[in-house]
């Protein structure tokens, strides 16, 4: 179970204590008892102790009179009044007249009010805050608990996700597994000679399952785990992040055998430029975490998991042998393991018997675990909304589609003209695709306005895994693509801003083989662009000279164009076809991709 620790507080937090108790004392303890020392009486009682002569000192100001008795023992105050013959009453009482009373009679008591008092009061709140700067230092530590790691701990009894809660990358369980079984059984290692890594790193995209994998290896594990973000190192002042390699390290040692777990290590990780003016503070941090995994003696019984999307971010002194020894990827799951996470998930809810997974994992091809889990989420509460007391098929259907595409806009109203469009422009794209051969079937075609701005889609699911594409296969994907538009201009011999993202779409498949794919024949097996940041979208550059780009350029848009004109035949050689299942969607809005193959083979 994981140990719960008490908040941290910022500094800036004692340091608004302190001012605000300096303001308080400052403005109202001081003058309260400096007021303490004056009597305020009112005019008739200064008039009577005048005329019996019992003034001594007085002070006329410009809206009061300050006063002492006669003895100067005690001072008085009273408001001013409009008195020509004041003076003349006090020198006739005699009074003496003086200026600053109150600092005169009593500068012993000025001294203790406004420098004594406040300075004690000042050590007082300092020494209360030392000895909680040491407790929250640990003791002898850095003042409130600076330079303290902060990872969080599960100790033994952790009851964590298992590696039977995590589906789809049997690999990197199996990697992890043979460390967790290192830690359980040391000494079956030892007897042949080999060691564990010292270091395991898992890469892959966002939402794949890396630190769900950790928090297994902490549930599987019976040894103690630190968690900790990479973030968490950074800090304002040069030295805490080293600081806090330091103490994580420290507690991994004294708990030893033990797992260390830091998230987005690239927080820390990055490579080191060697430019003046850099981050000073981050690579401290990573010089000390560097040091640290050095420092690890043979079989010492710790091991550090890190995981990051941005593997190739990472200082390469990082990433050598002996310190991550070992990368182990987590891809986004093929279809079998799409299935078993969706299964997974569906323990969670309610499901009723119908429900077919592996229908569901096709229509989810390259969906990461994070959205799976979140697919069956949103046909859990689309179930709710219907009233329904379990998942159905449909509901696990149309979550897929809100992933990918929103919910529905019942509230948008397309004009006739605009529906008419929609359904050509949809038909268009599932007629082209089912006319190809090596092209994925039609699963669904709708002209339902969604959230995301789609006023409608096809959708094609693959029958299986594919992990490569022929040049066949990526021109008929284009001409799928214009298909849309081709259908504008046979059916209504115009064109609309419908095809936007199909013509992006079109264009960066199109550049991708000339430019990436070696598939053009001018360039052959040349590669004039790069892609960094793999996991996070990509980062295209190009590597080539301008009048080489400008050929790409060239060649692109003579590809797309050639499958436009493609997909602009086979729509005028099927043109009855089009009309009628364009007629059949405009009806209906939505049709299955049975419904369309039925009237295509009519």
């Amino acid at each position: 179970m994981k140990k719960e620790k008490s908040p941290k507080r910022p500094l800036i937090y004692y340091y608004i204590i302190v001012v605000l108790c300096l303001m308080l004392i400052n403005s109202l303890v001081v003058p309260w008892f400096a007021q303490r020392q004056v009597q305020l009486v009112d005019y008739n009682t200064f008039l009577d102790m005048t005329q019996q002569q019992q003034i001594g000192l007085v002070e006329v100001q410009e809206d009061q009179i300050v006063f002492t008795n006669k003895d100067n023992t005690a001072i008085y105050k009273t408001g001013r009044m409009e008195d020509p013959a004041l003076v003349e009453r006090l020198i006739d009482s005699g009074a003496r007249f003086s200026q600053e009373i109150v600092e005169e009679m009593s500068p012993l008591t000025s001294l203790l009010l406004y420098w004594i008092l406040p300075m004690l009061i000042f050590i007082g709140i300092g020494q209360w805050m030392s000895r909680r700067m040491l407790r929250k230092g640990g003791g002898g530590g850095m003042p409130f608990g600076l330079g303290k790691s902060g990872a969080k701990e599960y100790d033994k009894s952790s009851e964590g996700i298992r590696f039977a809660d995590v589906a789809g990358e049997d690999e990197a369980k199996e990697s992890l597994a043979e460390i967790v079984d290192y830690l359980h059984d040391p000494d079956k290692y030892k007897q042949i000679g080999a060691a564990m890594p010292k270091g395991v790193l898992l890469v892959g995209p966002p939402g794949t399952g890396k630190t769900m994998l950790a928090k297994a290896v902490a549930g599987e594990a019976d040894v103690p785990f630190f968690a900790i973000s990479g973030s968490a190192f950074v800090e304002m002042f040069v030295g805490m992040g080293a600081s806090k390699v330091r103490d994580l390290f420290r507690q991994a040692k004294e708990k030893a055998p033990c797992i260390v777990f830091i998230d987005e290590i690239d927080a820390i990780g990055k490579k080191r430029d060697g430019q003046l003016g850099g981050n000073d503070e981050r690579e401290q941090t990573l010089n000390q975490l560097l040091t640290e995994m050095d420092g690890f003696e043979g079989n010492s019984g710790i091991i550090v998991l890190a995981a990051t999307n941005r593997p190739e971010a990472l200082d390469p002194a990082l990433t050598r042998p002996g310190r991550f020894d070992r990368r182990v990827p987590v891809e986004l799951p093929d279809l079998k393991g799409r299935e078993e996470i969706l299964k997974v998930h569906a323990r969670k809810i309610k499901v009723s018997d119908d429900v077919n997974f592996q229908q569901i994992a096709r229509m989810a091809s390259g969906a990461s675990g994070a959205e799976l889990a979140n697919i069956v989420n949103e046909a859990a509460l689309r179930a709710v909304r219907s009233g329904r007391g379990c998942v159905n098929q449909s509901d696990l259907e149309e979550s897929i589609e809100v992933v990918i595409a929103g919910y529905q806009k019942k509230n948008a109203i397309l004009t006739d003209q605009e529906k008419w469009t929609v359904a050509y422009h949809e038909i268009g794209h599932a007629l082209v695709a089912a006319m190809q051969t090596q092209s994925a079937p039609v699963q669904k075609i709708t002209i339902i306005p969604r959230t995301s701005g789609a006023l409608g889609y096809t959708m094609q699911v693959e029958e299986g895994n594919k992990y490569l594409m022929t040049r066949e296969e990526i021109e008929n994907k284009i001409a799928t693509y214009t298909g849309g538009r081709a259908a504008e201009e046979v059916a209504f011999g115009t064109i609309s801003t419908g095809a936007a993202n199909d013509i992006e779409q079109a264009t960066k498949l199109a550049r991708a083989m000339i430019s990436r794919y070696g598939m053009s024949k001018a360039f052959d097996m040349v590669a004039m662009e790069t892609v960094s940041g793999q996991y996070l979208g990509g980062e295209h550059s190009m590597a080539c000279s301008m009048q080489t780009q400008a050929e790409i350029d060239h060649q692109v848009v003579e590809l797309v164009k050639k499958q436009h004109e493609k997909a602009a035949q086979i729509l005028l050689e099927n043109r009855e076809k089009l009309d009628q299942l364009a007629h059949y969607l405009y009806e209906k809005e939505t049709i299955t991709g049975a419904e369309f193959m039925e009237i295509l083979r009519g």
